[in-house]
């Protein structure tokens, strides 16, 4: 198995020393070629200073000064080191210091010069500890003997010599391919690459999901061995596997398909006891994949790598063969071993009075669409039992009472357009976004639920685990959205200097509801909540309102998932359940009645290290390909909308200002499906954001005043402030890079300033900055 030096150190933390054989085990060095590589890998590090060996045994020595960060490049060639602590400075990198590294590689970095109040630190590259593009999309271009591959990323300042491989490359001059990276840069040697496919004459004749998939090097099919491992899992369950689980087969049980994005792949099923004038029973049964998928195993080592299932429109990139969803997914008519919350709550109030997180086997009775749902829950004539109709109006109706208490205690809930969210929790935001679904609504509020019960009961048990984690906004973030807030007209009575909670968000949103500019009010309190992350020091999330949360209900589908369901059965078999075994009467470790009995170390010291040190090491892993679906997700959406919207050059749309800079201001406009795109995994009606630039304004001179988040004309005194509404013409569209330049047009339809031509401009940059902060190069220069 191919591993980086990343994933290579990621197994030294806390100073221990760590056998080669350990280490081969870990990183799935099982041929000769594998084994080689980790040798000369150690060999190198040991040489270098960064491991020592003592007694044939590693340990990593931490050296001051060194710094691990992600690169991130502009197309202007400058460099920075992002870091991973937040709050932490970016590193500047002069293209002489960044000893071949690429744009997005994972690097180790010592810093050379300190910062001050206007420039950033300044340091070099020391060591690339992974490589971040190992595919990329390149124009082929024909040079004096041979060929070379140009990338279509302007952030990569280089070209590969190509070597032929069976493709006709005269064929392919001037044609967009995908290409394998074979060698990077070695001393004066240029990398070296391959064409693996040829795409198209540019990047609109290419398919959007080749595009996609390359530029994010997202897998679209599984090795053989992997694909062995996962057919050799048992196809029926035996006596030793029910040892310890609670048969829970007798129970009514139902599963909603179709909501999650992936029929093949069910992961969770309901089942509800009621008792009149008492509380419920819910019981949410959630597959158990870690019975089937050990650590350290082939499987395992796939489902980190690949981190989650990718979701692009119609295609869907799985974290695990299809053979694994087979044998796992809650389908009806088969035992099936899962891990079920047992939640005794208050049908009226939504409130949680006690439960308790069985290992289980079920067997699933009924199964539904989520059309068939919907039309249960409108009262519509339908075909399921009766059983099946009264199951799922109590579920819509208890999924109701504990929104109600999600909602009190301080929980978000923003009024946006729906999103993708195959996962029916909070989603990227960290924050529920109101949907028109009643089936996925009460499904989100039951997800939310498991995750937060389970998180509550790890850490009140002691037991470390992958948390998911959301800051409070930073307070100069939250004073500058209200000041603009209150430019826009609301009033607001929540005092700025006090610190923020969620509730005084809840109510924001609750005041902005009432506002005509609702849709940027929201957008702008959307731009000050903190990304959510895994963490395995546990934090609050701000958008849930809980001082802890976890994600364990898609495990399928999303490795933090996995990863919890381990660390519970960790518990439920080596967790000491008394204090001594002096003590006969043992604490039952699955109920959350012993949060109140225990006041002793749950599991032993060493393992409760040896636990915290692993989930440590996949932790950058599982937070770095995060953002790289999200990133190939979000592209592939963009591209989509770009396509469509290049058949609309020239219409003229209705707007609203949703962000204004120097340069411009980005209008989002709502554009009606045609009939032959109603049905496309795009949202109807189209909302699309492009960019109003400044130099397309020829009527005036046009200042900014960043405080009223404005442009005003200095002589005809004429403004575009954030929330206005405006028409705006469809002028150019570059697909690629998913840019839609716009101008305004007066209410006699015709373009405000004769003559303007904006196709020319190079807006790239400017689009990036609106949505991430933009790097600060005034102080750099060429010269320097």
């Amino acid at each position: 198995m191919e591993f980086s030096i990343a994933t290579l150190l990621a197994n030294f933390t806390d100073d221990k020393l760590v056998a080669r054989k350990v280490l081969e085990k870990k990183l799935g060095c099982e041929d000769e070629d594998s084994l080689e590589k980790l040798h000369i890998a150690l060999e190198v590090l040991e040489k270098i200073g960064l491991l020592v060996k003592e007694r044939g045994k590693y340990r990593r020595v931490s050296e001051e000064g060194l710094i691990e960060a992600k690169l991130r490049c502009s197309s202007k060639g400058f460099c920075f080191a992002i870091q991973d602590t937040e709050g932490s400075e970016d590193i500047y990198i002069r293209e002489s210091h960044l000893s071949n590294a690429w744009n997005g590689d994972r690097v180790l970095v010592r810093v050379l010069k300190e910062g001050s109040r206007r420039r950033s630190p300044e340091g070099e590259v020391k060591l690339i500890l992974e490589r971040s593009n190992h595919t990329l999309l390149a124009r082929i271009k024909q040079v004096e003997g041979g060929f070379r591959a140009v990338p279509l990323d302007d952030r990569l300042l280089f070209e590969l010599k190509l070597l032929t491989n069976g493709i006709t490359l005269e064929e392919a001059i001037d044609h967009l391919a995908h290409v394998e990276v074979l060698r990077y840069p070695l001393a004066q040697y240029p990398p070296l690459g391959q064409v693996v496919q040829i795409l198209g004459s540019d990047a609109e004749a290419a398919a959007d999901i080749d595009l996609v998939t390359c530029k994010h090097d997202l897998a679209r099919t599984f090795s053989e061995n992997v694909l062995d491992a996962a057919a050799k899992l048992p196809k029926r369950l035996l006596k030793a596997d029910l040892k310890s689980r609670e048969d829970l087969r007798n129970l009514f049980t139902l599963t909603i398909e179709g909501v999650n994005g992936d029929d093949r792949v069910v992961e969770n099923a309901f089942s509800l006891e009621k008792h009149s004038n008492q509380p419920w029973q819910l019981i949410v049964h959630v597959t158990d994949l870690s019975h089937y998928i050990q650590a350290d195993e082939i499987l395992d080592r796939e489902a980190l790598k690949r981190g989650r299932s990718v979701y692009l429109g119609d295609l869907i990139l799985p974290m695990l063969p299809d053979a694994v969803g087979e044998r796992c997914s809650l389908v009806p008519g088969s035992d099936r071993l899962a891990l079920s919350f047992v939640i005794t709550i208050d049908p009226k109030l939504g409130e949680v009075i006690e439960w308790e997180i069985k290992p289980s086997v079920i067997n699933v009775d009924t199964r539904v669409s989520k059309d068939q749902a919907e039309a249960i829950l409108k009262g519509e004539s339908s075909k399921a039992s009766a059983e099946t109709i009264e199951i799922l109006n109590d579920l819509a109706s208890l999924s109701t009472a504990a929104k109600q208490a999600r909602l009190s205690r301080g929980s978000l809930q923003l009024n946006l357009p729906p999103s993708q969210n195959p996962y029916n929790d909070e989603g990227i935001m960290g924050a529920v976004v109101l949907d028109d679904s009643s089936v996925r609504s009460f499904l989100t509020e039951f997800i939310l639920l498991v995750n937060e019960l389970m998180a509550d009961h790890l850490s009140s048990l002691g037991i470390p685990a992958i948390w998911r984690v959301q800051g409070t906004p930073d307070p100069e973030d939250v004073q500058e959205m209200l000041k603009l807030a209150i430019n826009l007209g609301v009033e607001l009575t929540l005092d700025p200097e006090l610190d923020i909670q969620p509730l005084d968000y809840q109510q924001l949103t609750t005041v902005f509801s009432e506002s005509s500019s609702e849709q940027v009010l929201t957008y702008l309190l959307q731009d000050t909540l903190k990304p959510a992350l895994y963490s395995t020091v546990k934090g609050s999330h701000f958008g849930l309102a809980l001082p802890q949360y976890t994600h364990g209900s898609s495990p399928l589908r999303r490795y933090p998932d996995l990863l919890i369901q381990r660390v519970y059965h960790i518990l439920l078999e080596y967790g000491r359940d008394r204090r001594t075994t002096r003590v006969k009467e043992r604490v039952n470790l699955r109920h959350s009645a012993s949060h109140l009995e225990i006041n002793w170390n749950v599991l032993p010291p060493e393992l409760q290290q040896e636990l915290q040190s692993d989930l440590t090491r996949m932790l950058i892993q599982i937070n770095d390909r995060e953002k790289e679906v999200q990133e190939a997700e979000a592209d592939l959406a963009g591209l989509q909308k770009a396509q469509l919207m290049k058949q609309r050059i020239g219409q003229i749309f209705p707007g609203v200002i949703t962000g204004v800079q120097s340069y411009g201001f980005f209008v989002e406009i709502e554009v009606p499906a045609t009939e032959s795109e109603i049905g496309s995994q795009l949202t109807t009606p189209l909302r699309v954001e492009g960019l109003v630039h400044v130099s397309s304004l020829k009527d005036d001179w046009y200042e900014y005043r960043a405080r009223q988040q404005a442009l005003f004309g200095r002589k005809n005194r004429a403004s575009y402030r954030l929330g206005d509404r405006v028409s705006v013409q469809v002028k150019s569209v570059d697909y690629y890079r998913q840019q839609i330049d716009l101008v305004t047009v007066g209410a006699d339809g015709m373009m405000k300033g004769m003559g303007v031509n904006t196709e020319n401009e190079d807006t790239s940059d400017m689009y990036l900055s609106n949505r991430i902060p933009s790097f600060e190069v005034d102080s750099y220069s060429e010269e320097e």
